[in-house]
C-alpha cells in the first residue's frame, strides 16, 4: 500500500517545517552570542551597539560590521582588526557560532585569556595578535582539526606551547610572548623556523637551536622486588639461600644501572672541561688580534671563563642600588603585566611583582635588538643611572641580550599628559585649570633643563623624543616627570632613519636635511635647540587643546604647521580664539596665556638659533616675565 499524495505532503512540509525551525534556533543562537560579544567590547573608533542590530544574517549577506555569512545565513567569519577594542573575551565568546571558519581580532587592545573556542570543528583562521591577552595557550587549540592559521604573537602570554599537530596549520606566531619550556616536537610546529618563536625569552627546543636545561634524572630504585613465597614444603635453609639470591640479583641490576651512566657521566665532564680549555685558549690566542666591539661580540657569544651566553646575561642589571636584588628576571617574566601603552620606539607594561611593588617595564622595538654591544648599551644606561631629578622619570634596572633589550622605571601612576588633556573629552570632564597647566609646564621644563646640563656632549638632543604622551603625571598634585628621554645615541649607531619615530623629527631641521637627502649632516644639524622646538609644541598642546599631528608630511616645516596656525590668529587679533574652552572662561589669566604663547611662538621658530635657551625658558615661565636676568 503508497502513501497517499497527502500523506506525502504533509510529511514533506513538518521536515521543512523542522529544518527552519533548527536553522532559525542556530540562526538565533548566534545573534545572541554576537550580542553578547558586543556587550563586553569597546571602541571609540567604532560604536558595535548602533551597528549591530537586527539579524545578523540576511539571505547569506550581514549588515553587522566585520561579519560575513554564509549562504545558508550562518556566521562565518569575524573580522574586527586595527578597530581599537578594548575588552576581555570569555571562554565561550563564540561557543554558539559554530560555522565560524575566521576569527580576526588583531591589533587592538583585547585582554584576559584566550578563548577556549570548544566546538569550532570550522575555524580555519584565528588571529589575536597585538593585544593585551595573558595566561596560557588553551590546549583545546589541538581540537581544531581545521586550523590553517594561528596568530598569537605580541601578547602577554605565558607558560607552554601546546603539542599542536595540525597538517593544515600553514602560519604559525607566536614570538614577542613570554612563553618558557620545550616547543613541542609535532610534525606541524617542526615546519615552522625559529623567527615564530623567538623574542620570549623561556623557550628552546629545535626551531630556536637552543639546548633545554636538563631535568634531573630520577635516582634508580633499590628497593628490592619481592621474593616468591616459599612453597610449604621448602625447608627453612632454603627459603634463607632463596632470599641471599634475590638480593645479589637485585644489586647485580642496580650496578649494570648505575655503573654506565657513572661512565658516562664522567665522560661528559671530561668532554665539556675539554671544551671549555678549547675555548679559553683560543680566546686567549684572539685578544690580541680582536677589536674591542668584536672582543665584546665574543665575550658575548661565548662568554668569559667559558660560561655561556645564556648563563652570562640572563640578569637583571640593577641601577637604583635601594632596589638591588629586591627582584629578579624570573619573578618578573612570572608577574602579571599589562600594556600601557604602543610607541614608537617600543611597548611598555605596568608589571605587578609578587611582593605587590609595581613597576614599568618597556620592551625596545626589533630594529634596536641585536645592534647594539653590551658595552655600548650597558655604558649608556650608566650614564642615565646617574640621573636624579624630581621631573625625571628614573630608570632602575635593564636587561640585555642580543634579542631583547628591557628598561625598567619606577612606575608613576595616573597616565600621562597626553591623556590628562585629550581623553573624556565632553560631558563628565573635569576641566584642566590654567593653573594646574601651568604648574605641569614649569615641571617640563625644570625636567629639561636637568637633562640639558647633566648630560655630557654626545648627548647633543639630551631629550630628544619630548612630547605630552612622554610626560607621565603624578597625582594629587600633577605632578609631571619626563620619560623615553637620550635614546638618540642609540639610534644614531643603528639606522637614521629609526630617528623618523622621535620627536625630534618634527623639527624644521631636520626635515630640511631630510628632503635634500643630506643623511650624513642630519646629525650635524640637530643640537639642543631641536628640544626647545618640541618643547614649544607641548605648549602650544598644553593652551589650545588641540592634537599634535603625528603625521607632519615632507615639507620644511614638520611640525610648525600649528605654530603657524597660532601666529595667523594672534596676527588678527583674535588672540582668545587659541585658548582651550576648559580655560577660555577664566578671563583674569589670558594675560598669563598670552606671554605663554609668546614662549610657544619663540619656540617654535624655523631658525634654531632664534630660539631661547631652556634655562632662560625656565626662567621665563617661572615668572612668566618677558625676559630672565641671568
Amino acid at each position: 500500500m503508497h502513501p497517499s499524495p497527502t500523506l506525502l505532503q504533509t510529511l514533506t512540509l513538518t521536515l521543512t517545517l523542522i529544518l527552519i525551525i533548527s536553522t532559525v534556533n542556530s540562526t538565533g543562537d548566534e545573534r545572541a552570542s554576537l550580542l553578547q560579544l558586543r556587550d563586553t567590547l569597546i571602541s571609540p573608533s567604532i560604536n558595535l551597539h548602533s551597528n549591530w542590530t537586527g539579524p545578523s544574517c540576511y539571505q547569506g549577506r550581514s549588515r553587522w560590521l566585520g561579519i560575513s555569512c554564509s549562504p545558508s545565513s550562518h556566521v562565518i567569519s569575524i573580522d574586527l582588526h586595527s578597530t581599537q577594542l578594548t575588552g576581555s573575551l570569555s571562554s565561550s565568546s563564540f561557543q554558539n557560532i559554530t560555522y565560524l571558519s575566521t576569527i580576526i581580532l588583531a591589533n587592538n587592545s583585547l585582554n584576559g585569556t584566550l578563548p577556549t573556542l570548544e566546538g569550532l570543528f570550522y575555524l580555519q583562521s584565528l588571529s589575536l595578535a597585538g593585544n593585551r591577552f595573558f595566561g596560557s595557550i588553551p590546549k583545546e587549540y589541538i581540537n581544531l582539526k581545521s586550523l590553517t592559521r594561528l596568530e598569537l604573537q605580541d601578547n602577554l602570554l605565558n607558560g607552554s606551547i601546546p603539542p599542536l599537530d595540525q597538517p593544515s596549520l600553514q602560519v604559525f606566531n607566536v614570538s614577542y610572548n613570554f612563553l618558557q619550556g620545550l616547543i613541542p616536537e609535532t610534525h606541524a610546529l617542526q615546519r615552522f623556523n625559529s623567527s615564530c618563536f623567538d623574542h620570549n625569552l623561556g623557550l628552546c627546543g629545535k626551531p630556536l637551536d637552543t639546548l633545554c636545561p636538563l631535568a634531573p634524572s630520577p635516582s634508580p630504585s633499590s628497593s628490592p622486588s619481592p621474593s616468591p613465597s616459599p612453597s610449604p614444603s621448602s625447608l627453612p635453609s632454603l627459603a634463607g639461600k632463596s632470599s641471599l639470591e634475590t638480593w645479589i640479583l637485585v644489586c647485580i641490576a642496580v650496578g649494570a644501572v648505575l655503573v654506565p651512566l657513572f661512565v658516562i657521566l664522567c665522560f661528559l665532564c671530561f668532554h665539556k672541561w675539554c671544551l671549555k680549555k678549547k675555548k679559553e685558549e683560543e680566546e686567549e690566542q684572539g685578544k690580541t688580534k680582536l677589536s674591542s666591539g668584536e672582543q665584546e661580540e665574543r665575550e658575548l657569544r661565548y662568554g668569559t671563563r667559558g660560561e655561556t651566553r645564556a648563563k652570562k646575561i640572563a640578569e637583571l642589571e640593577f641601577m637604583d642600588k635601594e632596589k638591588q636584588m629586591t627582584f629578579d628576571l624570573d619573578e618578573l617574566l612570572r608577574a602579571s603585566a599589562e600594556v600601557m601603552g604602543r610607541g614608537q620606539l617600543g611597548t611598555t607594561y605596568k608589571t605587578t611583582l609578587e611582593s605587590g611593588s609595581i613597576v614599568v617595564v618597556k620592551r625596545l622595538i626589533r630594529e634596536i635588538n641585536g645592534g647594539l654591544s653590551r658595552k655600548d648599551f650597558g655604558q649608556h644606561m650608566q650614564v642615565l643611572a646617574k640621573l636624579n631629578h624630581e621631573n625625571v622619570a628614573q630608570i632602575i634596572a635593564f636587561y640585555f641580550s642580543m634579542d631583547e633589550k628591557i628598561l625598567i622605571f619606577d612606575h608613576v601612576p595616573h597616565g600621562s599628559l597626553f591623556q590628562l588633556l585629550h581623553e573624556n573629552r565632553g560631558e563628565g570632564r573635569v576641566p584642566l585649570k590654567w593653573e594646574t597647566r601651568l604648574n605641569i609646564v614649569k615641571g617640563i621644563a625644570r625636567g629639561l633643563a636637568y637633562l640639558h646640563q647633566s648630560l655630557p656632549p654626545p648627548f647633543k638632543v639630551p631629550h630628544g623624543n619630548l612630547k605630552t604622551s612622554n610626560v607621565l603625571i603624578l597625582h594629587p598634585n600633577h605632578h609631571p616627570k619626563l620619560t623615553d628621554y637620550a635614546f638618540l645615541p642609540l639610534l644614531q649607531t643603528l639606522n637614521l632613519t629609526l630617528i623618523d619615530k622621535l620627536a625630534i623629527s618634527k623639527t624644521p631641521e631636520y626635515h630640511k636635511a631630510k628632503r635634500n637627502k643630506m643623511k650624513k649632516k642630519m646629525m650635524m644639524m640637530l643640537s639642543s635647540k631641536a628640544d626647545v622646538f618640541c618643547f614649544g609644541l607641548i605648549l602650544i598642546e598644553v593652551i589650545t587643546g588641540l592634537i599634535i599631528p603625528s603625521d607632519h608630511g615632507d615639507d620644511d616645516h614638520g611640525g610648525g604647521d600649528l605654530s603657524e596656525w597660532v601666529r595667523s590668529v594672534v596676527s588678527n587679533e583674535w588672540s582668545t580664539d587659541i585658548l582651550d574652552l576648559e580655560i577660555v572662561g577664566e578671563n583674569e589669566k589670558h594675560e598669563e596665556m598670552m606671554k605663554l604663547v609668546d614662549i610657544a611662538l619663540e619656540c617654535t621658530c624655523f631658525d634654531p638659533e632664534k630660539r631661547p635657551l631652556v634655562h632662560d625658558l625656565l626662567c621665563r615661565i617661572e615668572d612668566i616675565l618677558p625676559a630672565c636676568s641671568s
